[in-house]
């Protein structure tokens, strides 16, 4: 199973021109008829940001709210494109899986790519935020990039366990639906660290999501490694990554008689 997961990943990785080629037409497809074109990824953040900054803005707890919510919701915006498109990545790519002999790799990280994309431009309205707030940038804000790295090396397995699991059972779709939506409250992106015990602490510290976005913006909000985020991190997606080359392995010539 490991020489056939990682022959996979290998191969992929040699044609990286096919998967950033395919996802770069994936964006520039979307907005073939805009004036602004993928400049609508940028737009529709500051949007979206600033309806949340407005509304619970006068609950702020911490320092440089604006920030806050700009960092927190560009990671879990991203996270969450990752987690809903994930599940259909194979079933989407039917006609080329039974119709090519590309690695199925290869559609992952175009799935990855195609998120790296359009994370670059929701990046591009966090920096302008932390810009006109008056943000100095640190030392420490460089661990917010090593972050940042994870967060793109932790898709790739996070895509392939969501694409099998579609295979397996269809209406895991349905089911990330609801995740993705309960998330976005429950998760930490416009409300800071409870400093009491209660519901709202156990969200906090039971949610994988929070480590994922406590790594990328205590550093700038705090100025601050938080190395037990740090060590959460770690182990999920390392053990994200043993479990992807494993169902890789397992299912990598099966998946094209599966869907």
């Amino acid at each position: 199973m490991f020489s056939e997961a990682f022959g996979d990943i290998g191969a992929a990785l040699k044609r990286r021109r096919v998967w950033v080629a395919l996802a770069s037409e994936d964006i520039g497809e979307g907005f073939r008829r805009s004036t602004l074109g993928p400049i609508w990824l940028l737009i529709n953040f500051l949007l979206f940001l600033g309806i949340l900054i407005v509304i619970m803005g006068r609950f702020a707890e911490v320092p440089n709210y604006p920030a806050f919510v700009a960092s927190g919701l560009m990671v879990w915006l991203y996270i969450s494109e990752i987690l809903g498109e994930g599940c259909g990545i194979f079933t989407r790519e039917e006609g080329f899986i039974k119709g090519t002999v590309l690695p199925l790799s290869v559609y992952v990280l175009r799935q990855t790519m195609r998120s790296v994309i359009r994370g670059g431009y929701m990046l591009a309205g966090a920096a302008l935020v932390l810009l006109l707030t008056g943000a100095i940038p640190t030392t420490t804000w460089l661990t917010s990039l090593a972050g940042i790295v994870v967060l793109v090396l932790t898709a790739p397995p996070v895509i392939i366990l969501l694409g099998i699991l579609g295979v397996v059972f269809p209406d895991i779709q349905f089911f990330m639906g609801n995740i993705i939506r309960i998330g976005f409250f429950v998760t930490p992106i416009f409300w800071s660290k409870p400093s009491e015990f209660g519901m709202r602490a156990l969200l906090y510290h039971w949610n994988p999501f929070t480590y994922y976005i406590d790594i990328v913006r205590t550093p700038i909000i705090f100025d601050a490694v938080p190395l037990d985020s740090w060590a959460m991190v770690g182990l999920m997606s390392a053990g994200l990554w043993i479990a992807a080359i494993l169902a890789l392995g397992y299912y990598r010539r099966r998946i094209v008689f599966m869907i």
